[in-house]
């Protein structure tokens, strides 16, 4: 352990807790007035107001900045813009008023990263620590790789990320940063069935389009099931489906179904998605219809570096983490698309208490407290990056 990065840490999180006022100021901001996937601008915009630095802008409504030393190595962090397409149901004063929130912990992500740059902004870096306001992470295109795919981490020598993302399954304050695979490869899938349609008291003069969109939605986990390697894990989960218009006498013409496809790879998911497109033609065409299926794909798996997962443990106690058993999940984020770029961590920050609602539910609400904790993995993340820059070549 490096007795000058152990002691940075420790003035690092000082020098936070005197923002603490303003951030949890800025997280209320924030969540009331959530933006969706692509519309994020005004969110950039008041985030680039409260840190006072100069950005480049990127990924249409993204922005990059960089605080200390302002040439050479640096380490990046990660706040997430867009909020989801949740109306809210947490009754806090601060709620938004809107069918959008920030119902994924967005909002915590970005007030834990504004107090880390300000509070960085008096300290003496080893290297530079360059925000990253991300957006699009919960769609597609993905915001994560368009950054970078844009030159402009290059520009910065960008040589490790960080991120930060709160989550219900782990204890209040506790952190779960361990090596490896921690994040599902994902895509979606699209499934069209068509058919003749025609009236309720005659179906047998039409193809009851209706009846193959249920069998292949109840089909989908049967096919995971038989084609997927149980030890290996994936899943299809059914976001939506639809057939007709809502009259209760009219067959419908078409249905659609769309599903959400989740494995170790992209590769598997490729896979599944070709079985997935099989099963579906051979069921329509079994009850007179046909189907087309489209497949996208999305974030690669999320594999967190060894050497970053290692340090990030050696310093965690300096500024009182406890470490949470690493989670693993089915989850996705596209921040594995910084990891392709350059070893990177993501840590998963506990906001367990009790009975807590899960991501993406309209009642999900960490206390304020979160942000401190989110800031604490930000901190000991590029603690740890800066340790591995420091060593012997």
């Amino acid at each position: 352990m490096n007795e000058d990065l152990k002691k940075l840490s420790r003035h690092w999180m000082d020098e936070f807790r005197t923002t603490i006022p303003k951030t949890k100021a800025l997280r209320k901001t924030i969540h009331q007035n959530p933006q969706v996937s692509g519309e994020e601008g005004p969110t950039r915009a008041l985030m680039a107001e409260e840190l006072g630095i100069s950005f480049d802008s990127v990924a249409e409504t993204g922005a990059i900045g960089r605080v200390g030393p302002a040439t050479g190595p640096s380490i990046g962090i990660r706040g997430e813009l867009d909020a989801l397409p949740v109306s809210e149901n947490t009754n806090v004063e601060w709620s938004a008023k809107s069918d959008k929130m920030h119902a994924c912990g967005h909002d915590v992500h970005l007030a834990a990263l504004a107090g880390v740059v300000n509070a960085a902004k008096v300290l003496d870096l080893p290297f530079g620590l360059v925000p990253i306001l991300q957006p699009r992470e919960e769609t597609y295109p993905s915001g994560a790789l368009d950054i970078s795919e844009s030159g402009l981490l290059e520009k910065h020598e960008v040589c490790h990320v960080i991120g930060a993302h709160v989550h219900p399954a782990i204890q209040l304050g506790s952190i779960a940063a361990g090596s490896g695979f921690v994040n599902a490869a994902a895509g979606e899938i699209e499934i069209k069935v068509f058919g003749k349609g025609g009236h309720g008291a005659y179906p047998h003069k039409a193809s009851d389009v209706a009846i193959p969109t249920a069998q292949i939605a109840l089909g989908l986990s049967e096919v995971v099931r038989r084609t997927n390697d149980p030890m290996s894990p994936a899943v299809v989960s059914i976001g939506s489906m639809s057939a007709g218009q809502g009259a209760a006498n009219v067959l419908p013409q078409s249905g659609t179904i769309f599903a959400t496809v989740r494995s170790t790879s992209t590769k598997k998911n490729q896979e599944l998605a070709h079985q997935i497109d099989q099963f579906a033609s051979y069921t329509a065409e079994s009850l007179g219809c046909f189907a087309e299926t489209r497949y996208t794909p999305g974030e690669p798996a999320l594999v967190n570096s060894r050497s970053l997962a290692d340090k990030f443990e050696t310093y965690a106690a300096a500024i009182d983490i406890p470490i949470a058993e690493t989670m693993r999940s089915l989850g996705a984020d596209d921040f594995s698309y910084y990891g392709e770029k350059c070893p990177s961590l993501m840590c998963f920050v506990g906001v367990k208490e009790g009975n807590t609602p899960s991501l993406h539910d309209a009642e999900f609400l960490p206390p304020d407290e979160a942000i401190t904790h989110v800031a604490k993995a930000f901190i000991t993340g590029y603690i740890a990056a800066a340790d591995i820059l420091m060593e012997p070549k």
